[in-house]
């Protein structure tokens, strides 16, 4: 695909956004000023258009439709078929029909390391927010809050910083993969750089929504490093631009910006030439990311490691028939399924011994 060095999310808008980002901060305006848009007023932003609430409507039901479309098309079609199994997999791989395999991660993959994941009641990451006296949990993650008080971002990104925690037995199995030649390419929902530490190369590694391995002014656009970011994070507040003192951001991306170029560049291909997807620690809720194992072939078997079955607003399916097969509990130990599925153990339990990983 074009661009694929491109590793840069447009960050344009930044500078636009902190200069006229709504100064009350009543629920209420904004919930209006969000209305008023969709009822399609003329108003622009960047120089296009606002979509009208029919053209919403629009796209919206037609993704619905597409999604209706897909589910029934994909059940009737597996009625006739032999459903995949773990054992099955295993006989694939022994068949060398994998060769193109793609992984998908969500924050369950990191809970092992003592990263919270984002929903478990109790002690996910939103539910350990309450103490920072946020208007709902998820403004931590909007650009418009983190531009008027960024304080709380940089106090949770001090708790969750890369570097303070390590890679687990399921991301080393990523690294496993990789060095078997069988690894296409990494999609990661997460920031917290362990995939990078557990030693993928940079052309494997698609980051979803961000990372915090680069950084860069909301002003004037100066990049800085990871080292850079620690030192100020463990120091300061908030970090400030040494060109012209204005709040320096990592790369993620916040809610309601867009993914990374190098993310649309890269799944257009990919997910075609994958003849096995593996799916650990995500909900599969949060879109664009969720939808991409809708785009792998009739044919490719999909794995899901999670504690719970997700994915079927996406098509996933745990029938007999289906080409889908569910793993249960942690992203460690179905990683263990997995490598003794391809008849790896030996290899993996030396590289986990290695990296001093127990059981």
């Amino acid at each position: 695909p074009s661009n694929k060095d491109s590793d840069t999310t447009d960050f344009s808008k930044d500078k636009e956004l902190a200069s006229n980002s709504p100064k009350d901060d009543s629920l209420l305006e904004e919930l209006m000023h969000k209305l008023t848009l969709a009822q399609g007023e003329d108003e622009t932003e960047d120089g296009f258009e606002k979509p009208s609430i029919v053209e919403l409507f629009k796209t919206n039901f037609t993704k619905l439709c597409a999604n209706f479309i897909s589910y029934f098309s994909n059940a009737n079609s597996q009625k006739d078929q032999e459903g995949y199994t773990l054992e099955k997999i295993g006989d694939c791989y022994k068949n060398n029909q994998f060769q193109s395999v793609i992984t998908m991660v969500g924050a369950g993959i990191s809970t092992a390391a003592g990263i919270p994941d984002f929903r478990s009641p109790g002690k996910g990451l939103y539910h350990n927010l309450a103490k920072y006296n946020l208007p709902y949990p998820q403004a931590i993650f909007e650009l418009v809050y983190f531009l008027k008080q960024p304080e709380p971002f940089f106090q949770i990104a001090r708790e969750l910083f890369p570097g303070s925690f390590h890679p687990t037995a399921a991301h080393y199995f990523l690294k496993l993969l990789q060095e078997k030649g069988l690894l296409l390419r990494h999609y990661t929902q997460n920031i917290d750089n362990l995939e990078r530490t557990a030693g993928l190369p940079e052309e494997k590694l698609i980051e979803a929504h961000g990372t915090f391995y680069r950084s860069h002014c909301v002003n004037c656009k100066r990049q800085y490093t990871l080292d850079w970011m620690k030192e100020k994070i463990f120091t300061t507040d908030v970090p400030l631009c040494e060109s012209c003192g204005c709040v320096v951001r990592p790369d993620i991306v916040f809610f309601g910006e867009a993914l990374p170029a190098k993310f649309y560049n890269y799944s257009a291909e990919d997910f075609g030439k994958c003849d096995l997807l593996i799916v650990m620690g995500s909900s599969l809720t949060v879109e664009p990311f969720a939808s991409l194992v809708r785009s792998v072939k009739r044919d490719c078997p999909r794995i899901v490691i999670n504690d719970r079955p997700v994915g079927h607003t996406v098509g996933i399916s745990y029938s007999n028939h289906s080409r889908d097969v569910f793993i249960e509990g942690s992203c460690d130990d179905g990683c263990r399924k997995l490598a003794a599925t391809f008849g790896w153990t030996e290899d993996y339990e030396r590289l986990l011994d290695e990296k001093h990983i127990t059981a």
